[in-house]
């Protein structure tokens, strides 16, 4: 058992704690707070979100000892919320809840896009939405509720909710939606990801990767060890390599917005699921000519999210022949913020595996002379398909015969 100090809803209490007892159950068990509710215990559906120093957080996946000295707020805390007094009439005029197991969590989740994003139309706020499932309400009614808040605040100002939006920082105003409506491939949730991608990516700045979180990502398995083989001369790949706009637009999701020599700014948009995100940041590219070995050192966020990820990428190549050359790809990476509650081991490295050999194919194309494919604009991975190609490795492997790295 362990001692913790925790400030929750303004009150400070001192437990003990088991280290692998998570925040939910602490609140629960040892606070009596029962107002946050448990459901998949996976950091999926959003049920048990809380704030954690005034972010929202899943407590089911956050270990209570990890709070040491933080400030939690559950939704026994929101008496005199200047944002909750206008919620939660308006969840009950839209009809916003049902069964209510949904509903600590969906209002944690409001609140902060009614701080947060004071412009945000329906499809933002959908989007927003996505990490907290509802089995009950369709939806429609919770999408009403915020919306009607948002205008509420627009239409008369409230001082203290304009004095908490002030402290998460100033509020970014949605540009207008671009002339021509999203494509087929491009679903109006990856839109607007990218839409808030391309207002901040101008003002991305160089985050230095911390070495220390990166060894600590090393020894948690966020390290990634797979290859591609390239029917080109080793001398050829090299110097493609080295171009970094042109590695760019064979990378899925990729786009430079600026590069100067072995500097480049630029965004990454993915899509893993329901979940859309769209990273911009910076990257430092260091090159040893004779070992044919680059490091790519970069770090971003995700301006939807505010998540955070840095890392590095190291390639090196390999001739297999005069005429073919197998570019070796090591990726250690760190993620934090709301995405990485997401990050399950497995997932996150197949969905890499796939991203690195469909980047393999772009560069084939390029270094042909063919016209890159580009029909995906981000990185999509099929759950149900990721999950069934696990199984089938695993299958392969009860058998004696391990999948290829580069599968």
């Amino acid at each position: 058992m362990i001692p913790i100090a925790i400030q929750v809803n303004g009150r400070g209490f001192s437990r003990h704690a088991e280290p692998r007892t998570h925040l939910g159950d602490f609140l629960r068990d040892e606070l009596r707070l029962t107002g946050t509710h448990l459901g998949c215990e996976h950091g999926v559906c959003g049920a048990c979100t809380v704030l954690v120093n005034g972010q929202p957080t899943r407590s089911c996946i956050t270990f209570a000892v990890a709070c040491e000295g933080q400030e939690v707020t559950t939704i026994e805390g929101y008496d005199d919320d200047a944002v909750m007094q206008r919620l939660r009439p308006a969840f009950t005029r839209h009809h916003a809840l049902q069964c209510g197991f949904c509903t600590p969590g969906m209002l944690t989740t409001a609140r902060d896009i009614v701080l947060r994003l004071p412009q945000a139309d329906e499809a933002r706020v959908r989007l927003e939405l996505s990490g907290n499932l509802c089995r009950c309400t369709g939806y429609q009614g919770i999408v009403d509720a915020i919306l009607d808040v948002l205008q509420q605040q627009r239409d008369t100002p409230d001082a203290q909710v304009e004095k908490l939006r002030h402290a998460l920082g100033a509020p970014r105003t949605i540009a207008p939606r671009p002339a021509t409506a999203p494509s087929q491939a491009q679903p109006l949730a990856v839109a607007a990801a990218r839409q808030a991608a391309a207002e901040s990516a101008a003002s991305a700045e160089m985050a230095e990767v911390d070495p220390a979180a990166m060894a600590k990502a090393k020894a948690k398995g966020n390290a990634i060890e797979v290859h591609f083989d390239v029917p080109y001369p080793e001398d050829q790949v090299w110097k493609f390599m080295g171009d970094l706009p042109a590695v760019a637009s064979c990378l899925p999701g990729a786009t430079i917005d600026s590069y100067e020599g072995e500097r480049v700014k630029g965004t990454i948009a993915i899509k893993f699921g329901p979940m859309s995100a769209a990273f911009a940041g910076a990257a430092r590219l260091e090159r040893d000519d004779a070992a044919r070995r680059a490091v790519l050192r970069g770090a971003g966020q995700d301006s939807l999210s505010k998540s955070r990820t840095q890392g590095d990428i190291t390639y090196r190549l390999e001739a297999l022949t005069a005429d073919s050359t197998r570019v070796h790809v090591d990726m250690i990476y760190a993620l934090q913020g709301p995405l990485a509650q997401f990050s399950r081991s497995g997932l996150v490295k197949d969905f890499v595996r796939r991203m690195v050999a469909d980047f393999g194919k772009q560069i084939t194309r390029r270094l042909g002379g063919q016209t890159v494919v580009t029909d995906e604009p981000q990185p999509t991975v099929s759950v149900a398909g990721m999950m069934w190609s696990v199984l089938w490795n695993r299958f392969r492997g009860w058998f004696g015969k391990p999948p290829r790295a580069s599968e």
